[in-house]
């Protein structure tokens, strides 16, 4: 007769939950498990829907040759002592819809989802994902009492990405020369910011001239939707499951990487009580820094526009969510 293997604490294994298994919380699930990041929960309010896609992944793991451990659940319980909640639940956008059109439906569902995922895991910390970002991000924090760091909006990553995508396309090199830096809202007043992108350390301005750079800044602004528009029955998931996944990444393997991300600002850029989109340093304690760039006027005045609109939208989730309470 065998006894079971002994497996000392500091044998324990990452853990993240994702609520929420549509598309963008089961491809992260597939990023995280093949990375060999984590193991992952995926949690959903459709019976057999998460089980039946970690089953499906558990078998992939034959061929991807990880061990990485995934669950699919309906029971919160299941979640208990991550080390990271990813929240992706929510209605996602349709043709014809902004991200702003979601606040009322998905603050419900966001605040909810956040009590109850902090609830068993308190010391986990909060990757936000719904849309509208910023606003979902304020309202999980409010929700939970996390201190402020161990909550992120993930968006800047994305609409970074997007616009170094966009750069790549237009001077045909390749997407590993480029850096960028996007500030602000994840929505039509995000800034991408010019002077901060750089072609192999060449600053953009040298190599395009102002119109040109102007299309691409108001394509990245656009570029949730022009993907809903061409795919009419779905938003983007692979760019946003990858750009999560670099976040998930950064916090656990404690890397300090300078990244955009929704942060909650106390006077930073001027302004207060929201979060916004601002660089941060991301390691093992969440956000570990923000960072204030040397705004020129006319970016300052965009970045405080951005956050305008978002108090705006706060403001309008607050009285929905007071109604309902």
């Amino acid at each position: 007769m065998t006894s079971a293997p002994f497996r000392p604490q500091f044998c324990k294994s990452p853990r993240v939950s994702i609520i929420g298994a549509g598309k963008v919380g089961s491809t992260l699930a597939q990023r995280v498990a093949e990375k060999n990041l984590a193991d992952v929960v995926m949690l959903d309010v459709v019976k057999g829907m998460p089980q039946g896609l970690a089953l499906d992944l558990m078998e992939a793991r034959g061929v991807e040759r990880h061990d990485r451990r995934i669950v699919g659940t309906n029971d919160y319980e299941d979640t208990a002592e991550s080390d990271i909640v990813v929240i992706t639940a929510g209605r996602p956008r349709k043709p014809g819809m902004n991200r702003d059109d979601l606040i009322e439906v998905n603050a419900k569902i966001v605040g909810e989802a956040a009590q109850q995922a902090i609830a068993r895991s308190p010391d986990a910390i909060l990757i936000v994902v719904t849309n509208p970002l910023d606003v979902m991000t304020y309202v999980a924090w409010e929700a939970t009492g996390l201190p402020s760091r161990r909550v992120i909006g993930m968006a800047g990553i994305l609409d970074a990405a997007r616009f170094k995508t966009f750069v790549a396309m237009e001077l045909g090199v390749s997407i590993q020369e480029i850096n960028a830096m996007v500030l602000g809202d994840h929505g039509n007043l995000m800034v991408p910011l010019a002077r901060y992108c750089t072609v192999s350390g060449i600053p953009l301005t040298e190599l395009m001239d102002r119109p040109t750079i102007d299309r691409l800044v108001e394509r990245t602004r656009h570029g949730g939707t022009e993907i809903v528009e061409l795919m009419q029955t779905g938003s983007a998931y692979f760019a946003p499951a990858s750009s999560i996944c670099l976040t998930i990444e950064a916090i656990l393997l404690n890397q300090s990487r300078i990244v955009p991300a929704a942060a909650y600002l106390e006077g930073e850029y001027g302004l207060k009580d929201l979060f916004l989109g601002v660089p941060c340093l991301l390691g093992c304690g969440g956000i570990e820094k923000i960072i204030e760039l040397d705004l020129t006027d006319e970016e300052r005045q965009a970045f405080l526009a951005s956050g305008k609109l978002v108090c705006e939208h706060l403001e309008q989730a607050k009285a929905i969510l007071g109604k309902s309470s």
